[in-house]
């Protein structure tokens, strides 16, 4: 006989099928998580000693005291975000039987941590470049650390307040607006107006993708369960399970192959968020070592100076213009404001110049001295992020030849400053694997039990996981900011519509709710936060 009993908050009848997540883990759990840990740690310290002494520069303390505070922020907003987001990958399979709690949780920890290494390392280099270009530029100065530490921290924070009310709110929409927060701030201490220290075409992506994620995940694991209804005539797919019965094969394959992509994708996507954090902490602190691809080889430094040569000569010609006396202002000044002039072109051809000249004249990248590391880099940062720009907003009319040999030259400079080490995606790989193994029960219950007022079934699990996995893919392959956790819960949400089950409406607006405030909660956590520490340091 099946036993019905309610839920916690007395809302949502149940039966003996609740999944046991108050089981604690085994010491041989414990054990492998903390040696994990301290491998993780001694590799982390070993690697950074290694680089340090190949780029023959000696290091006071105060540089490695710096590194060591901002690292351990980096590193645990990564941990915070895997056992934010764990629910996105195993709430299903968990609530329909398809593998045992904490076997799920570090099923999902594994291939978060594949997810992580196997990374390109694009999403890394593309979130520091919603950041000011001013404080970029100045990333080791007091002010760029005080945008890292108020940016990591304003995330940090808020993914633990959510957390600790069990709403799953998207850590990736929480950094973003973090990001939007220190922009702002910085533009207003400066006497500008705000919006100028705003992508806003990033920021509209966001916003749209807040509103429209929620809907495309309900919509589409409604409708896929009601196709599974016409397709798929077993009852018992539609019915939540008796005891802890797993679900026919085929379904407990799909929910397991599903938690196992989405749980990858994760950790491809959001790791690199922390990976571009670290590097440009490692840039402030470190740059005679981390400023620059050392790696690079002294014959292909000779053919970078030679395609800086003739890139230089193409840009002239098509802008013969005399360049501006200060190229790196109108560069800088451009990338802030979008707004081109007469000078942009040229100026963008001097700078070329003088890149090729300073690359051709060290031999190669890993005879730069230190004390011109950071200024080689920004050169190169501003050029890359101009040539970028100036071909997204179609600015500059080359013709094919130039706009080939700019291309090229871009590529160039980016095999030059964005790059990153194997050790930092080990360590972020183990602080987010490890991470997703912490915590998870919160919004795990949330999602199982909280969302609909009946037990998840079988189909309405597989159809809101393998909604989720589609959409993530999707969003990846065109550049676009869905999140995962929205899609997921309103995912789960839309089936239990469509199964007639009901929903619990305390649940569904609290959840709303973060959404809807995650953007500007995070704004006002980090501009303040920067206010602080700018004041502070």
């Amino acid at each position: 006989m099946t036993t019905r009993t309610l839920s916690p908050e007395g809302l949502a009848p149940t039966n003996d099928a609740r999944p046991h997540l108050s089981r604690k883990p085994s010491v041989i759990t414990l054990v492998v998580f903390f040696a994990v840990l301290a491998i993780g740690l001694l590799f982390t310290a070993y690697s950074l000693v290694h680089d340090i002494d190949a780029a023959g520069t000696e290091v006071t303390w105060a540089p490695f005291l710096l590194l060591g505070v901002a690292l351990l922020i980096a590193l645990g907003f990564e941990f915070v975000n895997g056992f934010h987001d764990t629910a996105n990958a195993v709430a299903t399979v968990i609530y329909t039987h398809s593998l045992p709690p904490h076997f799920a949780v570090v099923w999902s920890g594994c291939f978060n941590f594949l997810g992580v290494l196997l990374s390109s390392g694009a999403v890394a280099f593309g979130i520091i470049a919603l950041l000011p270009v001013e404080l970029i530029l100045q990333v080791g100065s007091s002010a760029g650390f005080a945008m890292v530490f108020a940016l990591l921290i304003a995330a940090i924070l808020w993914n633990l307040g959510t957390w600790w009310l069990g709403l799953p709110a998207s850590s990736s929409h929480t950094l973003i607006g973090s990001i939007i927060g220190v922009g702002v701030a910085n533009a207003l201490m400066h006497g500008r107006d705000g919006t100028s220290g705003v992508d806003w075409a990033q920021a509209t992506k966001v916003g749209y993708s807040l509103l429209l994620s929620p809907l495309i995940g309900f919509v589409c694991a409604a409708l896929l369960l009601v196709a599974l209804r016409l397709l798929v005539k077993n009852r018992a797919l539609y019915k939540a399970p008796v005891g802890h019965t797993p679900p026919p094969w085929w379904i407990r394959t799909m929910l397991i192959l599903t938690c196992t992509g989405v749980s990858f994708a994760h950790g491809s996507n959001d790791g690199q968020k922390g990976m571009g954090l670290i590097m440009l902490i490692l840039v402030g602190t470190l740059p005679m070592a981390y400023a620059l691809n050392r790696t690079m080889p002294a014959d292909q430094s000779a053919q970078f100076a030679a395609i800086a040569e003739v890139t230089q000569l193409a840009l002239v010609k098509s802008a013969p213009q005399a360049a501006p006396a200060d190229p790196r202002q109108v560069l800088s000044d451009y990338i802030r404001s979008k707004q081109p002039n007469a000078e942009l072109v040229p100026a963008l051809g001097a700078l070329t110049g003088i890149i090729g000249t300073e690359v051709k004249g060290y031999g190669s990248l890993s005879r730069v001295p230190a004390e011109a590391m950071a200024n080689v880099r920004n050169d190169m940062y501003l050029t890359s992020e101009a040539i970028r720009l100036m071909d997204k907003n179609q600015v500059g009319s080359f013709d094919a030849d130039t706009q080939e040999k700019v291309q090229l030259f871009k590529k160039q400079i980016d095999d030059a400053t964005r790059f990153i080490p194997l050790w930092v995606k080990v360590a972020v790989a183990i602080a987010l694997g490890l991470g997703t193994m912490v915590g998870w029960r919160r919004i795990v219950v949330t999602v199982g039990e909280k969302i609909g007022k009946s037990h998840l079934t079988y189909a309405q699990g597989a159809s809101a996981e393998l909604v989720a996995m589609c959409t993530i893919g999707a969003a990846d392959m065109y550049g676009l900011p869905v999140s995962t956790t929205h899609v997921l819960s309103s995912g789960v949400a839309g089936t239990m519509v469509a199964n007639g089950s009901g929903l619990q409406m305390r649940t569904i607006r609290n959840l709303l709710m973060a959404w809807v405030l995650t953007l500007p909660a995070a704004i006002l956590l980090s501009g303040g936060l920067y206010w602080i520490f700018t004041r502070v340091f």
